[in-house]
């Protein structure tokens, strides 16, 4: 889905009626298309379900860390649904937007100009992840060193 543009794929064509959540848009659409691969091919679906479960749980490195990798991933990858699934659970964590903006920094440095386009979306899907969290995960948003939202 790579255009010259960089504007999100739920963005392009969009008018006046540009929904203000396009990622959370983008991945409610995907995931009801996957019922369908559900449906069909079960094993499959719940086998690379688990597969997530377990290659994103605390480890060594934890959950947050992994998820901030996934992001870079799809970045690198150019796969808007990742990025904004990946962001959604970031803003779930509690990721700093420094944190995410440094994940950016090394998909950007492994992927090039690409790379670069691809972090802007990934900058705004994290930001509508966050406006779109509960109330009291803004607070863990805000930068531990200025103590200001950034």
């Amino acid at each position: 889905m790579h255009e010259s543009n960089n504007r999100p794929a739920a963005d392009r064509g969009a008018g006046a009626d540009t929904p203000s959540a396009p990622y959370a848009d983008m991945t409610r659409t995907v995931s009801a298309r996957l019922r369908a691969l559900r449906s069909s091919t079960p094993e499959v679906m719940a086998a690379f379900g688990e597969l997530g479960r377990t290659a994103t749980a605390d480890g060594v490195l934890d959950a947050k860390t992994k998820e901030l990798i996934a992001l870079a991933l799809s970045v690198a990858a150019r796969c808007d649904p990742c990025i904004g699934f990946h962001t959604q659970t970031l803003a779930k964590l509690g990721a700093s937007k420094q944190e995410v903006h440094e994940a950016l920094g090394v998909a950007t440095y492994m992927g090039g100009g690409p790379s670069l386009m691809y972090a802007a979306h990934a900058v705004a899907a994290f930001e509508e992840a966050v406006r779109r969290s509960a109330p009291d995960l803004e607070q863990q948003h805000r930068s531990p060193a200025a103590g200001v939202e950034e």
